[in-house]
């Protein structure tokens, strides 16, 4: 029994890309998954490139900069502050 993962770079354009990750289990010759899908977007943005480098391999991380480019094209997400009366 040998247990891989398939990662797959889903909807990617210069602003975000989708990260669909799937466990699969080769048994007795057929490949079945194991789990459910696991999917993270991730935005173009300082953080979002950040967050996308800790998740992925060079390989997959070079491949979605391929379509970035080197400079982020989101900007953060702003936190708004409430203020209590």
């Amino acid at each position: 029994m040998e247990l891989k993962e398939k990662i797959t770079l889903d909807m990617l354009t210069k602003d975000s890309v989708s990260v669909l990750r799937q466990q699969f289990l080769t048994f007795n010759g057929e490949e079945m998954q194991v789990g459910g899908n696991i999917r993270n977007a991730y935005m173009n943005s300082k953080s979002g490139r950040e967050q996308l480098k800790t998740v992925l391999s060079d390989e997959y991380y070079n491949a979605v900069m391929a379509v970035w480019g080197d400079n982020p094209t989101v900007d953060e997400p702003m936190i708004e502050e409430s203020e209590e009366t």
